[in-house]
Protein backbone atom coordinates (compact mmCIF):
# COMPACT_ATOMS: atom_id res chain seq x y z
CA UNK A 1 0.00 0.00 0.00
CA UNK A 2 1.10 3.13 -0.72
CA UNK A 3 1.08 6.03 2.40
CA UNK A 4 0.24 9.42 2.04
CA UNK A 5 3.03 11.18 3.72
CA UNK A 6 3.71 15.23 4.02
CA UNK A 7 7.73 16.63 4.76
CA UNK A 8 8.47 19.58 6.41
CA UNK A 9 11.77 21.51 7.70
CA UNK A 10 14.98 20.82 5.82
CA UNK A 11 17.17 18.97 7.04
CA UNK A 12 18.11 15.56 7.56
CA UNK A 13 15.42 13.28 6.58
CA UNK A 14 13.83 11.53 9.15
CA UNK A 15 10.87 9.64 9.00
CA UNK A 16 8.19 9.95 11.70
CA UNK A 17 5.42 7.22 12.10
CA UNK A 18 2.27 7.97 14.54
CA UNK A 19 0.40 6.16 16.89
CA UNK A 20 -2.73 4.96 17.93
CA UNK A 21 -3.07 2.67 15.90
CA UNK A 22 -5.62 4.55 13.82
CA UNK A 23 -3.92 7.90 14.38
CA UNK A 24 -3.08 10.24 11.77
CA UNK A 25 0.27 11.93 11.11
CA UNK A 26 -0.64 15.56 12.47
CA UNK A 27 -1.00 14.20 16.18
CA UNK A 28 2.72 14.99 15.79
CA UNK A 29 1.95 17.95 15.92
CA UNK A 30 5.54 19.68 14.83
CA UNK A 31 7.39 16.84 17.46
CA UNK A 32 8.63 20.15 19.18
CA UNK A 33 9.72 21.69 16.93
CA UNK A 34 12.37 19.10 15.31
CA UNK A 35 11.46 20.45 11.61
CA UNK A 36 14.18 23.64 12.69
CA UNK A 37 17.01 21.27 11.93
CA UNK A 38 15.45 17.76 9.84
CA UNK A 39 12.99 17.53 7.10
CA UNK A 40 10.30 15.74 8.32
CA UNK A 41 8.80 13.05 6.60
CA UNK A 42 5.23 12.10 8.75
CA UNK A 43 3.32 9.19 7.48
CA UNK A 44 -0.02 8.65 7.53
CA UNK A 45 -0.74 4.75 8.41
CA UNK A 46 -2.56 2.87 6.72
CA UNK A 47 -6.64 3.48 6.86
CA UNK A 48 -5.79 7.41 8.34
CA UNK A 49 -5.50 10.78 7.14
CA UNK A 50 -4.73 10.76 2.81
CA UNK A 51 -3.93 6.84 3.22
CA UNK A 52 -6.82 4.36 1.77
CA UNK A 53 -8.28 2.12 3.93
CA UNK A 54 -6.98 -1.53 3.12
CA UNK A 55 -9.34 -3.45 1.20
CA UNK A 56 -8.74 -6.92 3.70
CA UNK A 57 -9.53 -4.74 6.28
CA UNK A 58 -6.14 -6.12 7.88
CA UNK A 59 -4.27 -3.82 9.85
CA UNK A 60 -1.76 -5.93 11.49
CA UNK A 61 2.51 -4.88 12.66
CA UNK A 62 3.25 -7.19 9.25
CA UNK A 63 1.34 -4.87 7.15
CA UNK A 64 2.24 -1.95 8.76
CA UNK A 65 5.79 -3.04 8.39
CA UNK A 66 5.33 -3.70 4.59
CA UNK A 67 3.65 -0.45 3.88
CA UNK A 68 7.02 1.18 5.48
CA UNK A 69 9.14 -0.44 3.29
CA UNK A 70 7.33 0.06 0.39
CA UNK A 71 7.68 4.11 1.46
CA UNK A 72 11.25 3.69 1.76
CA UNK A 73 11.36 2.15 -1.99
CA UNK A 74 9.29 4.74 -3.15
CA UNK A 75 11.45 7.32 -1.68
CA UNK A 76 14.72 5.60 -3.50
CA UNK A 77 16.78 5.40 0.12
CA UNK A 78 18.70 2.65 1.08
CA UNK A 79 18.30 3.31 4.79
CA UNK A 80 16.86 5.92 6.67
CA UNK A 81 16.20 7.19 10.46
CA UNK A 82 13.06 6.43 12.08
CA UNK A 83 11.20 7.60 14.63
CA UNK A 84 7.97 5.86 15.98
CA UNK A 85 5.13 7.05 18.90
CA UNK A 86 3.15 4.40 20.60
CA UNK A 87 1.71 1.64 18.24
CA UNK A 88 3.96 3.65 15.77
CA UNK A 89 7.01 2.65 18.09
CA UNK A 90 5.84 -1.11 17.68
CA UNK A 91 5.78 -0.76 13.97
CA UNK A 92 9.46 0.89 14.02
CA UNK A 93 10.77 -1.68 16.03
CA UNK A 94 9.30 -4.30 14.16
CA UNK A 95 10.53 -2.94 10.87
CA UNK A 96 13.86 -2.44 12.73
CA UNK A 97 13.59 -5.89 12.96
CA UNK A 98 12.22 -7.31 10.18
CA UNK A 99 14.65 -5.00 7.85
CA UNK A 100 17.78 -4.44 10.15
CA UNK A 101 20.03 -2.88 7.65
CA UNK A 102 17.41 -0.75 6.61
CA UNK A 103 17.28 1.74 9.63
CA UNK A 104 20.96 4.48 10.43
CA UNK A 105 19.32 5.48 13.67
CA UNK A 106 15.91 4.61 15.63
CA UNK A 107 13.70 6.71 18.18
CA UNK A 108 11.22 5.21 20.02
CA UNK A 109 8.89 7.63 21.63
CA UNK A 110 6.83 6.68 24.36
CA UNK A 111 6.37 3.07 23.38
CA UNK A 112 6.99 -0.77 24.59
CA UNK A 113 7.62 -4.34 23.35
CA UNK A 114 5.15 -5.38 25.29
CA UNK A 115 1.52 -5.16 28.00
CA UNK A 116 2.74 -5.56 31.54
CA UNK A 117 0.90 -5.27 34.70
CA UNK A 118 3.92 -3.70 35.89
CA UNK A 119 3.86 -0.77 33.74
CA UNK A 120 -0.05 -0.33 34.68
CA UNK A 121 1.00 -0.42 38.40
CA UNK A 122 2.63 2.03 38.55
CA UNK A 123 1.48 4.28 36.33
CA UNK A 124 -2.33 4.03 38.18
CA UNK A 125 -0.59 4.62 41.49
CA UNK A 126 0.46 7.81 40.15
CA UNK A 127 -2.55 8.63 38.97
CA UNK A 128 -4.76 8.05 41.63
CA UNK A 129 -2.36 10.07 43.99
CA UNK A 130 -3.03 13.41 42.21
CA UNK A 131 -4.76 15.72 43.20
CA UNK A 132 -6.02 17.17 40.19
CA UNK A 133 -9.88 16.64 39.18
CA UNK A 134 -9.20 16.21 35.80
CA UNK A 135 -7.10 13.25 36.34
CA UNK A 136 -10.09 12.20 38.00
CA UNK A 137 -12.78 12.04 35.51
CA UNK A 138 -10.23 10.77 33.19
CA UNK A 139 -9.38 7.65 35.29
CA UNK A 140 -13.34 7.05 35.77
CA UNK A 141 -13.53 7.33 31.65
CA UNK A 142 -10.85 5.06 31.72
CA UNK A 143 -12.83 2.31 34.33
CA UNK A 144 -16.21 2.74 32.43
CA UNK A 145 -14.36 1.70 29.30
CA UNK A 146 -13.16 -1.22 30.37
CA UNK A 147 -16.05 -1.89 31.91
CA UNK A 148 -17.72 -2.15 28.54
CA UNK A 149 -14.49 -4.48 27.25
CA UNK A 150 -13.39 -4.23 23.31
CA UNK A 151 -15.88 -6.55 21.18
CA UNK A 152 -17.46 -2.94 20.10
CA UNK A 153 -15.73 0.28 19.56
CA UNK A 154 -18.83 2.29 19.77
CA UNK A 155 -19.44 6.12 19.70
CA UNK A 156 -19.69 5.57 23.69
CA UNK A 157 -16.51 4.07 23.82
CA UNK A 158 -14.77 6.95 21.54
CA UNK A 159 -16.09 9.69 23.94
CA UNK A 160 -14.84 7.71 26.92
CA UNK A 161 -11.43 7.58 25.14
CA UNK A 162 -11.90 11.35 23.94
CA UNK A 163 -11.73 11.82 27.78
CA UNK A 164 -8.72 9.61 28.73
CA UNK A 165 -6.79 11.66 27.00
CA UNK A 166 -6.01 13.92 30.19
CA UNK A 167 -4.22 11.04 31.23
CA UNK A 168 -1.85 11.47 27.79
CA UNK A 169 -0.04 14.98 29.44
CA UNK A 170 1.51 16.12 32.63
CA UNK A 171 -0.89 19.19 32.20
CA UNK A 172 -4.41 19.88 30.83
CA UNK A 173 -3.30 22.09 28.08
CA UNK A 174 -2.30 19.32 26.03
CA UNK A 175 -5.74 17.95 25.97
CA UNK A 176 -7.11 20.44 23.32
CA UNK A 177 -4.26 20.29 21.35
CA UNK A 178 -5.09 16.40 20.61
CA UNK A 179 -8.71 17.10 20.79
CA UNK A 180 -9.05 19.36 18.17
CA UNK A 181 -7.11 17.19 15.94
CA UNK A 182 -8.87 14.45 16.68
CA UNK A 183 -12.12 16.01 15.86
CA UNK A 184 -11.41 17.25 12.48
CA UNK A 185 -9.58 13.64 11.37
CA UNK A 186 -11.36 10.93 13.46
CA UNK A 187 -9.59 7.92 14.40
CA UNK A 188 -9.72 5.10 12.30
CA UNK A 189 -11.57 2.72 14.81
CA UNK A 190 -11.33 -0.08 12.63
CA UNK A 191 -7.51 -0.10 12.97
CA UNK A 192 -7.88 0.30 17.19
CA UNK A 193 -10.62 -2.86 17.17
CA UNK A 194 -8.40 -4.94 15.07
CA UNK A 195 -5.15 -4.26 16.88
CA UNK A 196 -7.38 -4.79 20.56
CA UNK A 197 -9.44 -7.83 19.41
CA UNK A 198 -6.12 -9.90 17.62
CA UNK A 199 -2.50 -8.22 18.79
CA UNK A 200 -3.01 -6.87 22.00
CA UNK A 201 -3.65 -9.87 23.58
CA UNK A 202 -0.19 -11.58 22.90
CA UNK A 203 1.32 -8.51 22.23
CA UNK A 204 5.39 -9.29 22.82
CA UNK A 205 7.75 -8.40 20.79
CA UNK A 206 11.01 -8.46 23.23
CA UNK A 207 12.33 -11.76 21.01
CA UNK A 208 12.82 -9.82 18.00
CA UNK A 209 14.56 -6.93 19.81
CA UNK A 210 18.31 -8.18 19.63
CA UNK A 211 18.21 -8.43 15.99
CA UNK A 212 17.82 -4.51 15.44
CA UNK A 213 21.58 -3.15 14.47
CA UNK A 214 20.29 0.53 14.44
CA UNK A 215 21.53 2.81 17.07
CA UNK A 216 18.41 3.84 18.79
CA UNK A 217 17.04 6.66 21.52
CA UNK A 218 14.38 5.40 23.31
CA UNK A 219 12.89 8.72 25.37
CA UNK A 220 9.19 8.57 27.57
CA UNK A 221 7.62 11.24 29.81
CA UNK A 222 8.07 9.86 33.71
CA UNK A 223 4.33 10.34 33.49
CA UNK A 224 3.68 7.93 30.52
CA UNK A 225 1.72 5.33 31.07
CA UNK A 226 4.03 3.03 29.62
CA UNK A 227 7.01 5.20 31.44
CA UNK A 228 10.55 3.96 32.36
CA UNK A 229 9.72 0.42 32.84
CA UNK A 230 9.07 -0.27 29.12
CA UNK A 231 11.89 1.55 28.49
CA UNK A 232 13.98 -0.61 30.35
CA UNK A 233 12.44 -3.53 28.92
CA UNK A 234 13.30 -2.12 25.29
CA UNK A 235 16.98 -1.36 26.09
CA UNK A 236 17.35 -5.08 27.88
CA UNK A 237 16.74 -5.97 24.14
CA UNK A 238 18.70 -3.85 21.58
CA UNK A 239 22.31 -4.36 21.62
CA UNK A 240 23.14 -0.33 21.05
CA UNK A 241 20.08 1.55 22.78
CA UNK A 242 20.01 4.17 25.68
CA UNK A 243 17.07 5.27 27.79
CA UNK A 244 15.92 8.84 28.30
CA UNK A 245 13.21 9.92 30.52
CA UNK A 246 11.97 13.34 30.83
CA UNK A 247 10.20 14.69 34.27
CA UNK A 248 7.00 15.96 34.52
CA UNK A 249 6.24 14.59 30.54
CA UNK A 250 3.10 12.61 29.77
CA UNK A 251 2.59 10.22 26.39
CA UNK A 252 2.90 13.08 24.29
CA UNK A 253 6.53 14.07 25.15
CA UNK A 254 7.06 16.78 22.84
CA UNK A 255 3.68 18.52 23.91
CA UNK A 256 4.94 18.69 27.67
CA UNK A 257 8.54 18.70 27.19
CA UNK A 258 9.60 20.26 23.41
CA UNK A 259 12.60 21.76 24.62
CA UNK A 260 14.09 18.72 26.42
CA UNK A 261 12.88 16.58 23.70
CA UNK A 262 14.10 18.43 20.83
CA UNK A 263 17.47 18.54 22.68
CA UNK A 264 17.63 15.22 23.41
CA UNK A 265 16.78 13.66 19.81
CA UNK A 266 19.11 16.25 18.25
CA UNK A 267 21.61 15.55 20.08
CA UNK A 268 21.22 11.58 19.35
CA UNK A 269 20.20 12.06 15.23
CA UNK A 270 24.18 14.29 14.97
CA UNK A 271 26.37 12.64 16.69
Amino acid sequence: MTLAHTRTGSGPLLVCHSGGPGFPSATLGDLGGLAEDFELLFVDPRGTGDSPRPADGSYGLADNVADLDELREHLDLEQIDLLGHSHGGFVAMSYAAAHPERVRKLVLVATAPRFAPEYDERILAIWKASDDPTIAIALDARRQRFAKGDDVEDEERMRLRLLELRLFFEGADGVDWITSILRQEPPNSDALKYFNTKIAPTFDIRDHLPIIEARTLVITGELDFFGPPANDDIVAGIPDARSVVIANAGHFVWVDEPDAFRNEVRQFLTH
